[in-house]
């Protein structure tokens, strides 16, 4: 039986409409981007920029957010968009560290004269403890910047309705988050992304507050269509061995959501039928 929201049919999340699709050609579809990988890294807080690219390619990612406020563009020895672009990663700028419409809107539109992109992940923060989002603020950032033609991506709560008006305002993608930033406490609420991905029909990526390879291989399994991570590997002991596991997690996750998981059951059911047993009547 499907549910509703709001008159939104709810279909079951176990049995996706693109269980069909072959695993080979399963890409990603973000903003006019064909992407092989669903892994989405960021680029700070790692313990020196080799790690960082080693991370990166550990992963296999191909898109790289990276924050304008963080890195300057010039000096082009040390420049880590020229380092990233040489090695071929699309680049995502995001507006981190903005607590304003204003300042978001100024940032990204310095990111795209300086970088040369309409992509732009949009931040707009609430307070310096949580760095949750600011959500009336985040809509009218979001507004603007549609008007102005970028392609948004926004980083959101994991609220189903408010993902759904980012969704109507004309932004490419939702990045519901999985936790607070940097909290490595992995889904809390995996219902309410599940809900998420039966209300909207643009890309879901989950981002924020995933810890480790179980919870991005959770995140695919519920339907998500990207995660987007980086301190879960920037802090991890060896950042380029979990990387590697992210991958891996990635893979198997998306691969279990287009197999098409079991239904669940209150009580057991035999592996083997009693038809044909020995000692079965009839047999």
């Amino acid at each position: 039986m499907n549910a509703s929201i709001s008159g939104v049919a709810l279909s079951d999340p176990a049995a996706p409409a693109a269980a069909a699709k072959d695993g080979a050609d399963d890409c990603l579809e973000l903003a006019g981007l064909r992407l092989r990988s669903r892994l989405l890294l960021g680029s700070s807080r790692y313990p020196s920029r080799q790690a960082l690219l080693d991370a990166l390619a550990a992963a296999q990612t191909e898109l790289v957010t990276v924050a304008l406020r963080r890195v300057g563009v010039g000096g082009e020895g040390e420049n880590l968009y020229v380092q990233l672009r040489e090695r071929g990663y699309h680049l995502l700028p995001n507006t981190a560290g903005c607590y304003t419409v204003r300042d978001a809107v100024l940032t990204a539109e310095l990111a795209r004269e300086a970088l040369g992109t309409d992509l732009i992940k949009l931040e707009v923060i609430a307070d310096e403890e949580t760095l949750l989002p600011e959500v009336q603020g985040l809509l009218e950032a979001a507004a603007e910047l549609v008007r102005k033609g970028f392609k948004v991506l926004p980083y959101t709560n994991d609220d189903p309705i408010v993902c759904r008006r980012l969704q109507d305002l004309g932004c490419v993608a939702v990045m519901p988050l999985a936790a607070p930033i940097g909290s490595g406490l992995g889904i809390r609420n995996p219902h309410n992304l599940e809900l998420i991905r039966q209300l909207v029909t643009v890309p879901v990526i989950v981002d924020a507050g995933v810890g480790t390879a179980s919870d991005v291989a959770i995140a695919f399994e519920l339907g998500c269509d990207g995660v987007l991570l980086n301190t879960a590997i920037a802090r991890a002991r060896d950042p380029v061995r979990m990387a590697r596991a992210m991958f891996h997690a990635a893979a198997a996750g998306r691969e279990a959501f287009l197999a098409g998981r079991m239904p669940r059951r209150f009580y057991a059911e035999a592996s083997s039928p009693r038809e044909g047993r020995l000692g079965a009547k009839g047999a």
